[in-house]
C-alpha cells in the first residue's frame, strides 16, 4: 500500500467514482466468477453438516446458515456477504465454511434485506439482530460464546466494522461490550461518501452525504480492543486499497495486520480466505486464536 495520505482522496467525480467503485465493470469474468460460487456453495451445503436458514428475525431475509463442528467449545467465525448492499447470497459463500470447520471452527453466514427495498440503516440493525440471536443461542447451537469473530467482504466488511463499533450493551442489556472478539474486514467500503457520486450504485442506495458519513465506520470508534485485520485484493482500484488504509489509520489501536493479497482482484480475494495456504485464511486463524 502507498504511503500517501489515506485520507486524500481525488475530487469525488461521476467518473472517478464510476470507474473506482465498479467492482464488476472492471471484471468481465465476474459472472463466471458467481456461477462457480454458487455450485461451489451448493456442493458444500451437500457435503457437510449445517443447519439452514435458521430465523434471527421475522422477516424472510432474516435467516442464517450454520456450519458446526464436533465440539461444544468451537469458536464461531461469521461471514457476512458483500454485494454493495443489494445482491448476492449468504448461499453463494457455504463454500468458505468446510476450510474452517475442519480447523475446529464454527461457521455463520446471515443473510440481510437487500437495497433497495431495505435500507443501510435497517440492514445494519438486523446484523445487529443476527450477532445478538447467535450469541443468545450458542449453548444450543454448539459454540462458544466468548469466541465470535465477525468477517465479510465489500459491503459485508462495513457490515462487520459495524458490528466491531456497536455497543452492545446500549442495544439491549443482556449482551456484553464486547461480544465481538476480533474482525477481519476483506476489501471493504468503510466511508461511503464517494457512493453518493456513483450512480450505477447509488440508484439503489439513495445516499447523502449526510447518510453516507453517518454510516461510516471511519466516523465511529472501535466499541473495544478487540483485534482488527485488514485485507485487500493487490489488483483492486486504488479506491478499495485506500478505504482499507484510511480505517487501518483512524483504527489504529486495534488494527493487528493490514495488507495484499497477490494476485487477488475484489471478487476473487474471496477464494484466498477458503485456501488454508494463504495469508488471508492465516489472518483469520489468527483472529479466532486471540479470541
Amino acid at each position: 500500500m502507498n504511503n500517501n495520505d489515506p485520507g486524500a482522496h481525488p475530487p469525488y467525480t461521476t467518473e472517478f467514482c464510476e470507474r473506482e467503485y465498479n467492482a464488476r465493470a472492471a471484471i468481465p469474468e465476474h459472472p463466471q466468477i458467481f456461477a462457480r460460487w454458487a455450485q461451489d456453495g451448493a456442493a458444500a451445503r451437500r457435503q457437510r453438516a449445517c443447519m439452514l436458514d435458521l430465523p434471527y428475525g421475522e422477516s424472510a431475509a432474516e435467516r442464517l446458515d450454520i456450519f458446526p463442528t464436533r465440539r461444544a467449545d468451537a469458536p464461531l467465525f461469521v461471514f457476512i456477504h458483500g454485494g454493495y448492499w443489494r445482491s448476492l447470497d449468504k448461499a453463494d459463500f457455504s463454500w468458505l465454511a468446510p476450510p474452517l470447520v475442519d480447523r475446529g471452527i464454527a461457521v455463520a453466514l446471515p443473510n440481510y434485506g437487500l437495497a433497495p427495498a431495505t435500507p443501510i440503516e435497517d440492514i445494519v440493525r438486523q446484523m445487529l439482530a443476527a450477532l445478538a440471536w447467535l450469541y443468545r443461542r450458542a449453548d444450543e447451537l454448539g459454540f462458544d460464546r466468548e469466541r465470535i469473530v465477525v468477517a465479510g467482504h465489500s459491503a459485508g466488511a462495513h457490515l462487520a466494522a459495524m458490528m466491531a463499533a456497536a455497543l452492545w450493551p446500549r442495544y439491549a442489556p443482556d449482551l456484553p461490550a464486547d461480544l465481538v472478539k476480533g474482525a477481519l474486514l476483506v476489501s471493504g467500503v468503510f466511508d461511503l461518501e464517494p457512493l453518493v457520486y456513483a450512480p450505477f450504485v447509488n440508484v439503489d442506495l439513495k445516499l447523502d452525504v449526510e447518510r453516507a458519513r453517518r454510516l461510516s465506520p471511519v466516523y465511529l470508534p472501535p466499541a473495544t480492543a478487540a483485534p482488527v485485520a485488514l485485507a485487500v485484493g493487490a489488483e483492486e482500484s486504488s479506491e478499495f486499497k485506500r478505504q482499507s488504509e484510511l480505517l487501518a489509520a483512524r483504527w489504529s489501536s486495534n488494527v493487528v495486520r493490514s495488507f495484499e493479497v497477490a494476485g487477488r482482484n475484489h471478487l476473487t480475494v474471496c477464494d484466498a480466505l477458503a485456501d488454508a495456504g494463504s495469508l488471508l485464511f492465516a489472518a483469520a486463524s489468527d483472529l479466532v486464536r486471540r479470541a
